[in-house]
């Protein structure tokens, strides 16, 4: 029995990357090997177990065989007779596809470290293509190594140009592509993600609204970089630079949704697209089952990110308006998470990307100056009376902000 450190903590630590997870293969055992050693099976289609002590996961070496659709759609065959060279065959790119022995040395039968060298992603064999779930791990890879000067290999992105075409991503479930979409949001360059699903063909499939504003133009003086699409990627990336958390960076990714459904012969201005993206976000957010933080933010930021923009020149009462809207008078994080997507948005622009933005820090006062007032102001009146006094007062004084600010 051999046991093996396999995959991404082998990956990681070549390209002297942060090793957070340790995945072993275990050649030559037998499942009641594995229990009798103190080991806890876990895994339900294949065996997998926890080691007693460090609760790293020890997968018995496998081979896979495409027999139907899906993530189930595998005959998986295991024993002691499965070599490790068969177990790596089965992975995705050949950079995951090495291993390392106890001793230190690296067992590498299909290129990975070659690979690393020449920064590419490529698919260890055809079998590639059994798993349409690797369109998006790829993609996600493509964005989490973009920055050290990785891309994807011609040939595997025929591959997976080829997945697309045969319609396999139909058989994934919502639940897995999400998980991959929410996992590149979080890595240093999520716009590669969307740029490599786009030139495979995923991107139409799977996010149709958002494929949709490539190649829309928007008014150039205030958009420069003219295209809708290269604006959503320009603004996601300023999210990154701003460490926005992944829900920030998801509105910003869809918070120009209705710009895809402006008729040509209105080109380039977008009236009223905020109001129309509002149904779309929604729609993308109930595709995915979207956790609700997802779906609120992308739902406030599609629909007021032009108040946001505005907001030195609004009235009182759409100020108030805004913050109900928000919820941003309830909860200072949410508010602070809005203001942070606008500014993205607001940044995402060629020649804007350092131009500062007065807007958020005239909504932290804006948020303050309604906080200011409360019940305690007006002890004289009594129910819905107390309601209407507070919200003419925000008002008042919300108008007295934007005057004095005007005058500065």
């Amino acid at each position: 029995m051999d046991t093996y450190l396999v995959g991404g903590a082998v990956r990681d630590s070549l390209l002297d990357y942060p090793v957070i997870e340790r995945d072993w293969v275990v050649v030559g055992a037998t499942p009641q090997q594995m229990l009798d050693q103190g080991f806890q099976q876990v895994g339900k289609d294949f065996p997998v177990f926890l080691h007693p002590k460090t609760r790293d996961e020890h997968a018995l070496a496998r081979t896979e065989r495409k027999s139907g659709h899906g993530y189930h759609g595998f005959e998986v065959h295991c024993d002691p007779g499965v070599t490790l060279e068969e177990d790596l065959l089965r992975r995705d790119l050949t950079i995951n596809a090495m291993a390392k022995a106890s001793d230190g040395s690296i067992i590498d039968p299909y290129g990975g470290q070659q690979d690393i060298q020449a920064r590419l992603l490529r698919h260890v064999s055809d079998a590639f293509v059994e798993d349409p779930l690797r369109v998006l791990r790829t993609a996600r890879f493509a964005a989490r190594f973009h920055h050290l000067g990785f891309s994807v290999a011609p040939e595997t992105l025929a591959l997976m140009a080829d997945i697309v075409a045969q319609g396999e991503l139909a058989h994934l479930s919502v639940e897995r592509i999400w998980v991959e979409m929410d996992r590149a949001l979080g890595e240093r360059n999520p716009e590669v993600f969307v740029e490599v699903l786009r030139e495979c063909g995923a991107l139409q499939k799977l996010l149709p609204e958002l494929d949709a504003l490539f190649g829309v133009p928007q008014t150039p003086e205030h958009h420069p970089e003219i295209d809708s699409g290269l604006h959503t990627l320009m603004s996601l990336q300023q999210a990154v630079r701003m460490d926005a958390p992944r829900h920030v960076r998801f509105a910003v990714l869809v918070h120009d949704l209705g710009k895809g459904t402006t008729p040509e012969a209105e080109w380039p201005r977008h009236i009223a697209h905020e109001k129309r993206g509002v149904k779309l976000v929604r729609n993308v957010c109930k595709r995915f089952k979207a956790p609700n933080h997802y779906r609120d933010l992308a739902l406030a930021v599609c629909e007021y990110h032009l108040h946001s923009h505005r907001a030195l020149e609004l009235r009182g009462k759409t100020l108030l308006k805004l913050l109900r809207a928000t919820s941003g008078l309830r909860q200072a994080e949410k508010w602070e998470f809005f203001i942070m997507a606008c500014e993205a948005d607001a940044r995402g622009r060629t020649g804007f990307e350092d131009r500062d933005y007065p807007q958020a820090d005239y909504l932290r006062r804006v948020r303050a100056v309604a906080l200011d007032v409360s019940a305690a102001d007006f002890p004289d009146l009594q129910g819905p009376a107390i309601g209407e006094a507070i919200a003419e007062e925000q008002i008042r004084r919300l108008e007295k902000l934007r005057s004095e600010n005007s005058s500065d």
